[in-house]
């Protein structure tokens, strides 16, 4: 199960017209107002809510969570995990009636896609962490994920886990290599193509390939995609627009090549040892899903605890042995690497867990869309899309 959800309908445009319309402010939190009375000192629980299958379980008994186990052992902090996560729209539209009403929402920590967690930090509804008590996250961040454009310095965000979106193809039988976002329109792949229908999902790839730099891309670099995307859809040299259903497409051979993410082909390549994932030369998007303390929470400091101890690198290897995307912290490579387990071993030199120099040179997190773009980016895309 992937974590990166495709936009439902106008998707996050439609959830960002619930609070800006029917008469509902935009309700802009002032950082005084963030923070809420820390019981952590006295109170040693902390409730955390994440996606499903996000965290490493016990072999014999899925209800444990070993590293979740170890800090609440280390720490006397008894952790509540749930897996209420499924949709970044839908968990908006959950816990925003609290967030804009100066409420409390019951969880200490979230995890939530950089693209929605943009939306948290320029709403002000989540808290400023504590640096200076996260040594860990100082210290072992990879510095490709340091400053996104969301949340400069990420004072109010660490990536949980991050990943790529790139191209996966079969590579026996297309018989060929891929190493261009423009391979994908060759003219043997007419109608053996598919792209994500998500539009935070899909843009930066395709941009990308018109060889715009992602981090300050234009209205007008949209634009350009949506009209090349458009004719392309029309030639249909596109076959289809797909969620994580892409899968099955590309495992069955309906589909030859597709814009994909870098977690979910290591599952395939379990399976079928011919499907091969590309970083174009171009370049491709590297994003994160990121832990967020909100406005309000009660265990504050519990929260900052608990992050920075999944930033020490013998627990960021032993979650990335589970979850197989890309890991935030470089240090636990050699962690894995000196593993007696041959297979644990072998996740070291996996370039999907833990992108080489060469492949790092080609990676960028994207601008995020502002508020004021996404009504109508998403509704322009959308309707190329067919959603």
């Amino acid at each position: 199960m992937s974590r990166r959800s495709l936009l439902r309908a106008f998707g996050a445009g439609a959830a960002g017209a619930t609070l800006a319309g029917c008469g509902v402010p935009a309700a802009f939190v002032e950082p005084g107002d963030r923070a809420g009375r820390d019981s952590s000192a006295t109170d040693h629980t902390l409730h955390f809510a994440n996606w499903p299958l996000y965290i490493d379980t016990d072999d014999e008994d899925e209800s444990k969570r070993p590293t979740l186990d170890a800090f609440s052992k280390r720490t006397g902090i008894s952790v509540t995990y749930t897996e209420e996560i499924n949709d970044n729209d839908e968990f908006f539209g959950k816990i925003s009636p609290a967030l804009m009403n100066h409420q409390e929402t019951g969880r200490d920590l979230i995890v939530i896609s950089d693209w929605m967690a943009a939306r948290f930090v320029r709403l002000g509804w989540v808290q400023e962490m504590d640096r200076a008590k996260q040594p860990n996250v100082a210290k072992y961040l990879d510095p490709l994920l340091r400053s996104p454009a969301f949340d400069e310095g990420r004072l109010h965000s660490v990536p949980w886990q991050s990943g790529i979106t790139g191209i996966a193809y079969n590579r026996k039988k297309l018989g060929r290599e891929i190493r261009s976002t423009a391979d994908l329109w060759a003219a043997d792949l007419r109608g053996r193509v598919t792209l994500l229908s998500g539009l935070d999902e899909s843009f930066a790839l395709l941009m990308q390939g018109n060889g715009v730099d992602i981090t300050r891309w234009t209205a007008d670099d949209f634009h350009e995609i949506c009209e090349q995307t458009r004719k392309r859809v029309r030639s249909k040299h596109i076959r289809r627009f797909t969620g994580n259903d892409y899968i099955k497409d590309l495992a069955t051979g309906d589909v030859l090549a597709c814009q994909a993410y870098s977690g979910d082909v290591i599952q395939l390549q379990a399976d079928n040892p011919d499907i091969e994932f590309v970083v174009p030369e171009e370049g491709a998007e590297l994003w994160a899903e990121s832990l967020m303390i909100p406005n309000l929470a009660r265990h504050k400091r519990n929260a900052e605890r608990l992050v920075d101890h999944y930033y020490a690198p013998e627990v960021a290897a032993e979650l990335a042995t589970w979850v197989n995307y890309v890991c935030p912290v470089p240090a636990a490579r050699d962690v894995l690497a000196s593993s007696k387990d041959e297979e644990t071993a072998a996740l070291a030199e996996d370039p999907l867990i833990f992108p080489d120099d060469a492949m790092r040179k080609r990676l960028a997190i994207a601008r995020d869309i502002t508020s004021e773009e996404r009504m109508d980016f998403a509704k322009k895309w959308n309707s190329i899309v067919g959603l």
